[in-house]
C-alpha cells in the first residue's frame, strides 16, 4: 500500500563512497554508522516481507478459519433490548395519559 517504493538497499548503502576531505567526518566512524544503518534496514525489510506474506495469507484464509466473533454481536443485542425497554419506558411517561384519554 505503499506509494513509493525506497530507493536504497543494503548493498547501494555499503557501496556508497564520500569524497575526503582535510577536514572531513572520520571516515572509520561513517563507516561504523553506514554498517548500523544496512543492519537496520536490512532487519526492516525482512520485516516487510514477512507481512505481506501475513496480508497475503489472511486474504486467502477462508471464513470458516477466521475466527468468529459471536460476543460483540451478542452484545449489541443486549444494548439495543435496553435501549428498546428504556424507550418504552419513556414514552408510557409521557404518552401515557394520552393514550388511555383515547382508549375511554
Amino acid at each position: 500500500m505503499m506509494s513509493k517504493r525506497a530507493q536504497l538497499n543494503g548493498k547501494a548503502i555499503l557501496e556508497k563512497d564520500f569524497k575526503t576531505t582535510m577536514r572531513g567526518y572520520s571516515q572509520e566512524e561513517v563507516d561504523e554508522f553506514l554498517d548500523l544503518i544496512i543492519q537496520d534496514y536490512d532487519a526492516f525489510s525482512q520485516e516487510i516481507v514477512r507481512l505481506q506474506q501475513e496480508i497475503d495469507r489472511l486474504k486467502k484464509s477462508t471464513p470458516e478459519q477466521q475466527p468468529v466473533r459471536t460476543r460483540a454481536a451478542q452484545q449489541n443485542t443486549q444494548v439495543n433490548y435496553d435501549v428498546l425497554k428504556r424507550l418504552s419506558n419513556l414514552e408510557k411517561e409521557v404518552f401515557g395519559k394520552k393514550f388511555i384519554e383515547a382508549d375511554e
